[in-house]
């Protein structure tokens, strides 16, 4: 990507830029690192060539700072679902397209409208960067479905350049990881290890596609295979072309699976008739709940923990003390309750339920990461005496589909971190 050019107020050009098409792509192609073919390519948003705007980091800052963010994907989108109609000649292509956060989260509709005009040939898959993720979790995966329902797999960019998101992957469950840039100069680096560690995990339960990016020479090629890549972009196959030569279609590789219906349930209710349910009260419990906390301090790859706990006044001091101890340490933290407050703890992200709400009536600790998973998934079956005493119906389970459909249901129900 170009440099970003010194500090220029480009804002009072941008509405002509926009209304005069001047903006175009250059596309990068996704070569498979087995057989060295091609299998996709990547939009890359240009301006007129030999001005400010030729660098996509001054049209993205000029068109923040003018508020028109949206109105620059929607461009940028049309022109590359333009040329990528035209150049596949009616014959089926997969295509990458780039999507700020915000984008995502607050102006879907505009993503969808041009998705819609798209040629029936072309396969779209829709990259986000991880930094999008612990900012609005729920936000992010409610438009990661609703672009899967469009048709279109995810793709998760610059993986590894905050090592502590990668217990976030496996909620979002991209079809698509791409690792950051830094990664392939540092392979031998005990962190870089860890993080391939991860997300090698991570493609091999959920069968996503690892990229490596950066790749300029035959041995870049071998780091990327040590890394666990399963495809690469870079210039040792070419800088970026006007134009590219559809190639094999391949679109089983990059094919949405959606999350489907567990971002609208509750973890109780996704347990099913096959698994055995206990009963026991309360007091016997806690010490499974405080086992899975202990579990996701000791991760060598930190998790994260959701927790709900049916009313806010079951959150006591004691627990306050807990989980300001796993948001110190780990990525994410979040606890919900009927009138729990937005930041029941330092740290942790909470949210406030409904007493209608089915979640009210369970009590459920969810520890999810890239090597790590557990859930406690309990009900109240309604006793009135002491709180210790009170009897919960319950399911402990380290099955991954499980535990990370608890999480779903869980995450779904949380607001954006307001810093």
């Amino acid at each position: 990507m170009p440099a970003r050019p010194e500090s220029v107020d480009l804002r009072p050009g941008l509405d002509d830029l926009l209304r005069n098409g001047g903006l175009y792509c250059l596309y990068q192609s996704f070569v498979d690192l087995d057989s060295g073919a091609v299998m996709a390519h990547e939009a890359l948003l240009r301006g007129p060539a030999g001005t400010p705007w030729e660098s996509p980091l001054a049209l993205l800052d000029a068109a923040r700072a003018a508020g028109r963010l949206a109105d620059l994907e929607r461009a940028s989108l049309q022109a590359s679902l333009t040329d990528a109609a035209h150049l596949s000649g009616g014959r089926p292509v997969t295509l990458f397209v780039n999507l700020e956060p915000s984008t995502l989260t607050e102006h879907l509709n505009v993503v969808l409208e041009a998705l819609a005009g798209r040629a029936p040939q072309v396969q779209v898959v829709v990259e986000i960067t991880e930094r999008a993720l612990a900012a609005d979790l729920a936000g992010v995966l409610a438009g990661a479905e609703r672009l899967r329902a469009a048709g279109c797999a995810i793709a998760l960019d610059d993986v590894g350049a905050e090592p502590e998101s990668l217990a976030l992957i496996p909620l979002l469950r991209p079809e698509v990881v791409k690792l950051d840039l830094s990664l392939l100069r540092t392979v031998k680096d005990p962190a870089t290890v860890v993080v391939a560690g991860a997300v090698r995990a991570y493609a091999e339960q959920a069968g996503a596609e690892v990229v490596a990016e950066g790749i300029e020479t035959p041995e870049d090629l071998t780091r990327a295979l040590v890394l666990g890549a399963t495809l690469g972009q870079g210039w040792l196959w070419g800088r970026g072309e006007r134009r590219f030569t559809p190639p094999p279609f391949r679109p089983e590789r990059f094919a949405a699976r959606a999350i489907g219906p567990a971002l609208h349930a509750t973890p109780y209710g996704l347990i099913g008739s096959h698994r055995r349910v206990r009963h026991a009260p309360k007091h016997l419990l806690i010490p499974l709940s405080k086992t899975l906390e202990l579990m996701a301090l000791q991760a060598a790859v930190p998790p994260m923990v959701l927790a709900a706990f049916e009313h806010a006044r079951f959150f006591r001091p004691s627990t306050v003390r807990d989980f300001t101890a796993l948001a110190a340490k780990l990525p994410f933290v979040g606890a919900l309750g009927v009138d729990m407050p937005d930041t029941p703890a330092p740290g942790v992200r909470g949210a406030s339920l409904s007493v209608l709400d089915p979640l009210a009536t369970e009590w459920t600790v969810v520890v999810l990461g890239a090597h790590t998973c557990g859930a406690l998934m309990a009900r109240d079956l309604g006793d009135t005496g002491t709180d210790g005493d009170r009897e919960f119906e319950f399911v402990v389970s380290y099955d991954r589909t499980l535990v990370t459909a608890a999480a779903h249901s869980l995450v779904g129900r949380l607001a954006p971190d307001n810093p």
